[in-house]
């Protein structure tokens, strides 16, 4: 078996450097562990980004998927196939809306809700031929299509890349004043994030959701809600909008919601939003899949036991104690967040964000850092208590607390 230092020198001589990974290789994973291809177990506290929010290899979703393996895994959307009306009529059923768009990735349905809205704008609410305008918020992170990086403050993610696609105005996030004056008659749609997850995970002012949601209505927008993250049990809560009791009308999912096996993501909505489409106008050759359709409906069916809310709620209450009290010490200088997901700001004195994952990697512990000096911790939500305090001691003994 080839080494790890040979492993990382042929993909980096062999895949585009689009990526700076943690020099860590993995070969297989179990619950909320890895172990690299040298024997090496680590424990893992980014869960794909919240792909991977049941755990590696949760055995109920591996064997929905091997059953389906067994039967028919695509037939394109030219055909129907037994698995997809089931799972439109449960993801509409749990998000609470009548119609479901399903595509592949995140960034696919970002684009798709993007299409939705316009289409929406031009035949329903009368916006003039190509004067359609989304609004979004700063720091906001939706994936990097040519697209999406339009509307991006991120240098990093937009630079070199235009021209860049108009339609887009871009507001402070949280800043429901500055929402309300972009608003205008010709706003088909007010695209956010419940909570920036790249962003750090900020969570924005209390109130501001219901405020965007009521701001909405009066002017008859479509709010859309990106949930790709922050959805589906990450937050203590099936969706992170529940918090403020707010339902948007329109939910982008993924991650999850293909529990780590096979990417799935979706638009969601209501009849007189999705229904502006005909055939021909939208479409995708492996969305809605029956192998995606039959993974999906056993994430579903593990998220309407509420048993994955309960338990993001009760140890993400426990990791934000932890880290405020880690807070305390001076080592970290913020935390942010919301169930079992958080943002720490490190203390420059102490190393960058990269750095702390490095050290925190030669611990065993894997996390991800963003925009300089803040990591993010995102577990899947099987992880014992134990594991999660054995995480949080390895990332004392790192910051000498």
């Amino acid at each position: 078996m080839s080494t790890t230092e040979e492993l990382i020198a042929s993909a980096e001589a062999h895949s585009a450097p689009t990526y700076h990974p943690l020099p860590v290789v993995v070969a297989t994973a179990d619950g909320a562990w890895m172990t690299d291809v040298e024997g090496r177990r680590y424990l893992d506290l980014l869960a794909g980004y919240s792909a991977l929010n049941f755990g590696h290899g949760n055995r109920r979703l591996i064997e929905a998927a091997k059953a389906q393996l067994e039967r028919v895994t695509l037939t394109s959307r030219a055909f129907h196939h037994d698995r997809f009306a089931e799972f439109c009529a449960r993801l509409a059923e749990l998000c609470g809306m009548e119609m479901v768009l399903p595509m592949n990735t995140g960034a696919e349905a970002v684009e798709s809700a993007v299409k939705t809205a316009r289409k929406w704008g031009y035949r329903v609410k009368g916006v003039p031929e190509g004067m359609a305008k989304v609004v979004v918020a700063g720091n906001n992170f939706h994936g990097r299509t040519t697209t999406i990086i339009s509307f991006s403050t991120d240098s990093e993610a937009r630079a070199d890349f235009g021209p860049y696609t108009p339609g887009f105005e871009i507001v402070p996030y949280g800043d429901l004043t500055a929402m309300r004056a972009a608003v205008t008659e010709n706003t088909v749609a007010v695209l956010l994030e419940p909570i920036q997850g790249e962003a750090g995970v900020l969570v924005p002012p209390a109130g501001y959701l219901a405020g965007v949601r009521e701001l909405t209505r009066e002017r008859n927008v479509l709010f859309v809600a990106d949930e790709i993250q922050s959805g589906l049990g990450r937050t203590g809560r099936t969706f992170a909008c529940e918090h403020e009791g707010v339902l948007p009308d329109m939910y982008v999912l993924g991650k999850a919601l293909g529990g780590g096996v096979v990417p799935v993501s979706a638009v969601v909505s209501s009849r007189e939003v999705l229904g502006v489409f005909r055939p021909g106008e939208h479409g995708s050759t492996f969305g809605g899949n029956p192998l995606a359709c039959a993974v999906a409906l056993e994430v579903i069916a593990m998220l309407r036991s509420g048993e994955y809310q309960r338990r993001a709620t009760e140890l993400g209450e426990h990791l934000h104690r932890e880290l405020g009290q880690l807070a305390g010490s001076g080592r970290i200088t913020q935390v942010r967040g919301r169930g079992l997901w958080a943002g720490i700001d490190i203390d420059p004195v102490y190393g960058t964000g990269r750095e702390i994952s490095e050290k925190l990697m030669d611990r065993g512990v894997l996390v991800k850092d963003t925009h300089g000096s803040t990591v993010r911790i995102a577990p899947p939500l099987v992880i014992s208590k134990e594991d999660l305090d054995w995480g949080l001691a390895q990332l004392r003994g790192v910051l000498g607390a």
